[in-house]
């Protein structure tokens, strides 16, 4: 049921200010849980709640893109029993979401490495990619195995691998041309940043991508970011001024020239 406090909220913002992409970094699951006296693994499966109302909440007001920073590549070091824990988790998850995700209009989508997951895990991944490819509504995007570094270098990489072929020229790598060897080449840069938990850090995340982000934090833990915690942070972004290296003079203009 909405409450009453996060009507109110909802109706002070303003849809056609709403960020076309919102990229998350959730944190807080194992700080959740040893505030209650539980494990670790606790606080995830109480995220994974959290993930379902944002996701819902998403969907219903028209945010086009959603990155979940679900799993970086320096979680591999995590104890084996948390990083077992956390496959396991995946699975069952995407295995129980799949059908709703689809009913949703929700597409999936996955970056990352891959190739490093588990084999069962990318077996359920990329059967609920196919299950939701013909979807249009929100683009929902996993970060699993990511990292930012990891990324950049494989673009690195792969056009240097080009260039040697002969198929790319140094003097034509411009940074359209870059864009299009990262993992995020199929959607829109994130204009709005979502870190929870209190860290104030991006933690390797979306690093090329957030050049222009605005970054809200917040101390909330990620088991506890619902629909009001997303609505506060929209609100939020709302009353900044995106410039884009121009002054507030040069922006106001052009606002009024468009009105």
């Amino acid at each position: 049921m909405v409450q009453p406090q996060e009507i109110d909220v909802l109706q002070r913002l303003d849809r056609s200010k709403l960020p076309r992409h919102i990229a998350i970094i959730m944190d807080g699951n194992g700080r959740w849980a040893k505030e209650r006296g539980e494990d670790r693994v606790y606080g995830h499966h109480e995220g994974v709640i959290s993930v379902r109302e944002i996701v819902n909440c998403c969907g219903e007001i028209g945010i086009g893109y959603l990155t979940l920073y679900a799993f970086s590549t320096e979680n591999w070091n995590r104890p084996k029993e948390e990083v077992d824990a956390l496959m396991e988790l995946l699975v069952n998850t995407i295995r129980r979401e799949a059908e709703e995700l689809k009913k949703n209009n929700v597409c999936l989508h996955v970056i990352g490495d891959f190739a490093s997951l588990p084999d069962i895990c990318q077996k359920e991944l990329n059967e609920a990619k196919e299950m939701t490819a013909a979807n249009t509504g929100l683009n929902l995007v996993l970060a699993l195995s990511y990292s930012s570094k990891w990324e950049i270098t494989k673009a690195v990489q792969d056009i240097a691998k080009d260039a040697i072929a002969g198929r790319l020229k140094p003097e034509e790598i411009t940074d359209a041309v870059f864009k299009n060897y990262l993992s995020t080449k199929d959607f829109p840069d994130p204009e709005l940043m979502i870190r929870t938990s209190g860290e104030h850090r991006i933690s390797n995340y979306l690093l090329y991508q957030l050049a222009y982000a605005e970054l809200y934090f917040t101390d909330v833990h990620w088991p506890a970011f619902r629909r009001q915690a997303l609505y506060e942070a929209l609100l939020d972004y709302e009353q900044r001024e995106r410039r884009f290296g121009k002054t507030s003079e040069q922006i106001q203009t052009n606002t009024a020239q468009h009105a």
